[in-house]
């Protein structure tokens, strides 16, 4: 499975970092976290608002800070089952 978290490098950029790693140790699951800081990539990627949370080259939240639980419950939905 393929996570990227999208932003400028700030600091709600960098928790959603932060949570989708702990999201993804607690479900215990394999993952590739990629966090993309080009602004050009983030542009062609399609998404218009960061921080950004892209699972399996799918847009899953766009805009705001996730939960463990929210980015876990976006994991399973999106993840490697589906």
């Amino acid at each position: 499975m393929e996570i990227k978290v999208l932003g400028s490098g700030c600091k709600n950029c960098k928790k959603l970092l932060d949570v989708t790693k702990d999201a993804v140790q607690n479900l215990k699951v394999e993952a590739n976290i990629i966090y993309v800081t080009d602004m050009l990539a983030i542009a062609r990627s399609g998404v218009m608002k960061t921080p950004a949370l892209i699972i399996n080259n799918v847009i899953v939240s766009t805009g705001k800070v996730l939960s463990a639980s929210e980015v876990e419950a976006l994991i399973n939905q999106y993840g490697p089952l589906k």
